[in-house]
């Protein structure tokens, strides 16, 4: 468990590829952009046989909505789910819609409008016969408006497993110049009628945020709470995904190590990939979520493989970091240097019986790239390559100079799950960082 919580993380800065190993297996599967046009803040559920997804404002309307009959696509544009916002509200700032049924065979739509009493941004809510709307709003006022914390925007639900309700949002410090805040709010089964006070699940409070926290989702996995929320500023590649964890839904929520994506991460696959959504499926669950296209003009829609590593997300296409030196080693040594990740790093491998074994997740089946952080003196070097005892490749690292971390790729083919990669000695001299496979 420790090293899940350790290494089963995505990795936010992604060294720069120096030289590729000798191997058949194809290549990771990147995000898939499903929606290419104008589509932020994705939420998507499935009725029947049918998906529906909801974005942020833009020249479709309020709620923007769009159905398909796969994850995949195509997406069919469909007429605005929102027509008249709430008579509190102005219109042209409609944010971050969250859809969800309700047990009486209504469906509940949260979305985020400007207030013109409070002069913010505050969540209002909408009620439908259908999932394509047209949902009408319901009452005279938002539900949630607080105007001295900067207004509250990004509203999502979550039922646990009793059938009990739950709003999320984040309230929105950063209109004010105030710390920024995620909620978790009991709410009745109707979605509309808020029960007992509030609880803080995280403030912005690390540097890597940039002071936002925004777009919170939730939902579980075995015995824990996975809350994924987007951090960073949004309008370029600096906008990222990440999560926290607990085994209780009001908390302590535990921060990831690292991002879950960023730009980085994927390769650059995709720019600034956020405002994610959880699509939970007994075939296997997906992440949708936005990115920057089109020159960073408009945010469309990425749908990737989501997996869980002991109750963890991994997403097929963005890098994990898994130290060498957390793996098994036979005839070689963990050292300590300042300069490399976590402050170790497997050497002397240096002997024919000298490897080591790196676990490694997948979310699916199929081809993934390995990235191998390695130094070498004395000239260029080798290893073998096998993964789960199968036929072997060669790696091979151009003379690095010791402390001098560079990255070679091996594109490998993984089973669903747990995996062993394992490092053999072939020749010359080289030392072992940590493994990322996307």
């Amino acid at each position: 468990m420790r090293r899940l919580l350790a290494c089963l993380v995505a990795v936010l800065v992604a060294s720069p590829v120096v030289s590729t190993a000798q191997a058949a297996s194809a290549a990771t599967t990147p995000a898939a952009l499903v929606i290419g046009g104008d589509f932020p803040d994705p939420d998507v559920i499935k009725v029947g046989s049918t998906y529906y997804a909801y974005s942020t404002n833009n020249g479709f309307g309020n709620v923007p909505v769009a159905t398909a009959a796969s994850l995949g696509g195509p997406w069919t544009r469909r007429p605005d789910a929102l027509p008249t916002l709430g008579t509190w509200a102005d219109g042209g700032r409609t944010w971050a819609p969250d859809v969800s049924p309700r047990a009486d065979g209504r469906y509940l739509l949260y979305y985020t409008a400007r207030s013109r009493a409070a002069g913010r941004q505050c969540i209002g809510v909408a009620l439908a016969s259908s999932p394509l709307g047209p949902f009408a709003p319901v009452g005279t006022g938002p539900l949630v408006c607080n105007g001295g914390e900067g207004g509250d925007i990004d509203a999502s639900s979550f039922v646990d497993g009793t059938g009990l309700r739950y709003l999320l949002y984040k309230d929105d410090g950063n209109a004010v110049g105030q710390p920024t805040s995620l909620w978790l709010q009991r709410v009745a089964a109707d979605g509309v009628t808020l029960q007992g006070a509030r609880v803080e699940l995280l403030r912005n409070d690390r540097p890597e945020e940039a002071g936002i926290v925004e777009a919170p989702v939730l939902t579980r996995v075995g015995a824990r709470y996975v809350l994924f929320y987007s951090l960073g500023g949004y309008g370029g590649d600096d906008y990222q995904t990440s999560y926290a964890t607990a085994t209780s839904l009001t908390g302590p929520y535990t921060r990831a190590y690292r991002s879950l994506l960023t730009t980085a991460s994927v390769d650059g696959a995709v720019r600034g990939p956020g405002g994610a959504d959880v699509v939970r499926e007994a075939g296997g669950d997906h992440l949708v979520f936005h990115g920057w296209i089109n020159n960073y003009t408009a945010r469309g829609m990425y749908v990737a493989a989501l997996g869980w590593a002991g109750e963890y997300p991994v997403v097929r296409g963005s890098r994990v970091r898994y130290e060498a030196e957390r793996g098994t080693l036979n005839h070689c040594a963990v050292r300590n240097t300042a300069s490399a990740s976590q402050g170790q790093v497997v050497a002397y491998l240096d002997y024919a019986d000298s490897w080591v074994d790196v676990t490694v997740f997948a979310p699916r089946a199929g081809g993934y790239t390995a990235h191998l952080a390695y130094a070498a003196g004395y000239g260029d070097a080798t290893h073998t390559l096998t993964v789960n005892g199968g036929a072997a490749q060669v790696v091979s690292y151009p003379n690095s100079g010791w402390e001098n971390w560079r990255q070679v790729r091996a594109d490998v083919t993984l089973n669903a799950g747990f995996n062993t990669l394992r490092l053999t000695h072939r020749d010359g001299w080289a030392e072992l960082d940590f493994v990322e496979v996307a």
